[in-house]
């Protein structure tokens, strides 16, 4: 018995190191939206009355009613990342009303405004939408839009905002639509909201499942898979 307890524990050392060395190589954070008092363990801030709602898709998520509702998330999980790439996983809600600008995921530096990063859509009146994503770095800027690549509202989407080495692209369901040359900077501390901007407007209607962020640059084969939602 004695020996049998000296081999697990063993073993248990060279899982938990290989484990360790494997998060070290690449943090990455998958956080399912699905509550309003905390996210992945990290308290968050609630504004107005987001609704968390089961889903057949993707069991509870939390429902946003494009007027107050919003989760600001005392967690950055971009501290530290020099190249990234953020995922969410998000179905707008076309019902009246809506806002044209919907800014849904915020992570702004608390004591540099001048450094932030936003995802975010722009809705048409064909109950269509198109991704808007933005990087502020204090004297550079660059935002990422296509208002000719249309997508279908009211269905279950995956958008990601990937910065490597001076390049920030986005994707919408895997599939590349824009890039662009800044030189990010790191955001050091900050919170992250979703559904709202940090400073309460441009209102998000719909429903968030996910949001993943990895402190690298991954290819959309990389992407989290989204057949889990759809």
């Amino acid at each position: 018995m004695k020996i049998l307890l000296m081999i697990l524990t063993f073993l248990n050392i060279i899982y938990f190191s290989s484990y360790g060395q494997e998060m070290e190589n690449v943090f990455s954070v998958n956080w399912r939206i699905d509550n309003n008092s905390s996210i992945a363990g990290f308290k968050t801030n609630v504004l107005g009355n987001p609704e968390v709602v089961y889903t057949k898709e993707h069991d509870n998520v939390v429902r946003f009613n494009g007027i107050n509702d919003g989760l600001i998330v005392e967690s950055n999980p971009l501290k530290g990342a020099e190249n990234f790439t953020i995922e969410i996983i998000f179905k707008p809600d076309t019902s009246y009303p809506g806002n044209i600008e919907q800014r849904f995921l915020h992570i702004q530096d608390s004591s540099n405004s001048s450094r932030r990063v936003l995802i975010e859509l722009r809705m048409t009146e064909n109950h269509k939408w198109y991704l808007d994503t933005f990087i502020k770095a204090e004297t550079e800027e660059l935002t990422l839009v296509s208002p000719n690549k249309l997508h279908s509202a009211d269905d279950w989407s995956h958008a990601a905002l990937v910065y490597s080495n001076g390049v920030m692209t986005h994707y919408v369901n895997g599939e590349k639509e824009i890039s662009g040359g800044i030189n990010y900077l790191p955001i050091s501390n900050a919170f992250t909201s979703i559904g709202t901007r940090m400073d309460k407007r441009s209102w998000f209607k719909g429903a968030v499942a996910l949001v993943k962020i990895t402190h690298e640059a991954l290819t959309p084969s990389e992407f989290y898979k989204f057949y889990k939602i759809n």
